[in-house]
């Protein structure tokens, strides 16, 4: 009786509910930005959004039958979000974990691909150096030989092969590149022996503990220059991505083939990027700074409930305001390299520029990767805003710290004061070659993380609220 009970209700509810076939332009997630400023909007992606991002990261990421994953980031993020798919899609293994057993994992699963943010390959590179100063006197010597050799070698066959950015629209005397062309040539062969043999002492070693025997995929904020120089010298391919939670996210990346440092590489395909004036909205010609303009089918809908938001993102022409600070590579710059038209080169936020009382402009970020190469130096805010010369909030490597006092000082414990003054001589010593000099620091014991609130979940510190955290010690600061 109560079968038959449930059969008539089922047969009524199929002709009172009228069922209608999902549509590409439906909304299937909103994803809420955890961001670094300002409250988190509710970012509403279509069917197609992600549609769009599962098509076309084959041409990022050549993944085939047998590959492996290994991801750390949250699945609900974008980043991950949209990887996903696009693995799962494949039918491809993914491997999860987390900073405290990652390095386990990677030398146990041998990933041919790892998927994060530039924290983690920061911390595989620091890893990877605390392993070398560790190694006896003569082993130390040979590996940072090699390593330099590896570095001076990749440098200058990115010459020779066209991979090296200028913002120039003059198009250097075919006489001058072909001679430039040449010695990078001459040079490079010298030192191809060297780095063969770099390979066989010291690299397959890292390859080994590491795994990543295709690509490591790096998204969601800047790779300090020096990790993406020494992957690459180690052989090691990086290749980094740029995108916002409002473009679901992947808006332009490395190619395999075109893996040019200091760039996030090109537009994905049916991507759009122009440069704007930051005042004006005006269009600049390639190699010029401004803001960074996407338009794609991975733009999203809107933000949920918020038309004001979305209208000032997204323009009447569907242009997305990514709020970035950057400029389009013009593409006789990358020399003999094929089809290199369109590479996007990112130079900060431009609500993260400082604005000196000078009416200079400063992007900290420059300042902060050049500084974070120290190992005196753990975590770093560059501050400086409607001050006469910029300052630093520093967390300190303090085993490093003592180190190195115990070189200059026998006192066993430092005041706040004593490793201020040791980390002023540090940050001269790394950001020398930066326009700009920082002056006040300060030092603070705790580091900045996601549980406090003053990171992200991509790891990307916010420097707002670390900034507000701190306001009674910065206007001491410049008393």
């Amino acid at each position: 009786m109560n079968i038959v009970r449930f059969l008539v209700d089922l047969h009524d509810a199929r002709e009172k509910y009228v069922y209608e076939p999902i549509k590409s332009d439906d909304v299937a997630a909103v994803i809420y930005t955890s961001g670094t400023t300002g409250n988190p909007k509710g970012v509403m992606l279509t069917h197609s959004n992600l549609l769009h991002q599962v098509h076309n990261l084959w041409d990022i990421i050549p993944a085939g039958p047998g590959d492996r994953f290994v991801s750390m980031l949250p699945p609900w993020h974008a980043y991950e979000r949209a990887l996903e798919y696009f693995i799962f899609s494949l039918g491809i293994e993914q491997v999860y974990t987390n900073m405290k057993y990652l390095k386990d994992d990677l030398r146990h699963y041998q990933p041919q691909f790892i998927i994060s943010v530039p924290l983690v390959f920061e911390t595989l590179y620091n890893g990877i150096q605390k392993q070398i100063s560790t190694s006896s006197a003569i082993r130390k010597l040979i590996a940072l030989s090699l390593i330099k050799i590896s570095l001076a070698y990749m440098e200058f066959k990115n010459i020779y092969q066209g991979k090296c950015l200028s913002r120039s629209q003059k198009q250097p005397s075919y006489i001058a590149a072909t001679l430039d062309w040449i010695y990078a040539q001459i040079i490079a062969t010298i030192l191809l022996p060297l780095h063969l043999l770099a390979k066989k002492l010291v690299y397959i070693k890292i390859h080994s503990t590491i795994g990543i025997s295709k690509a490591g995929i790096c998204g969601g904020g800047s790779l300090p220059l020096h990790v993406d120089k020494f992957f690459e010298a180690i052989g090691t391919k990086v290749q980094v991505g740029y995108g916002l939670t409002e473009s679901s996210p992947v808006i332009a990346a490395r190619q395999p083939n075109l893996n040019v440092l200091s760039s996030v590489g090109r537009p994905l395909r049916h991507t759009e990027i122009k440069i704007v004036h930051d005042e004006t909205g005006e269009d600049l010609p390639l190699g010029s700074k401004g803001i960074v303009k996407a338009r794609g089918p991975q733009i999203m809908q809107g933000y949920y409930k918020n038309p004001v938001a979305t209208k000032e993102a997204i323009d009447e022409d569907g242009w997305l305001n990514t709020g970035d600070i950057g400029w389009i590579c013009p593409s006789h710059s990358l020399g003999r390299s094929r089809n290199s038209g369109g590479i996007i080169v990112l130079e900060g936020r431009a609500k993260d520029t400082i604005v000196l009382s000078t009416g200079e402009n400063v992007e900290p970020e420059q300042i902060e990767e050049a500084a974070i190469r120290s190992n005196l130096i753990q975590q770093i805010v560059v501050i400086g805003q409607d001050q006469r010369r910029l300052g630093a909030i520093i967390v300190p490597n303090k085993e490093e710290i003592f180190l190195a006092s115990k070189n200059s000082s026998s006192n066993a414990q430092l005041t706040k004061d004593q490793m201020a003054g040791i980390l002023s001589q540090e940050l001269r010593k790394w950001t020398s070659d930066c326009s700009f000099q920082v002056g006040p620091i300060l030092v603070i014991e705790k580091p900045f993380t996601i549980d406090s609130g003053l990171m992200t979940a991509t790891m990307k510190i916010r420097r707002n609220k670390v900034v507000e955290l701190y306001k009674d010690q910065i206007d001491d600061l410049y008393k």
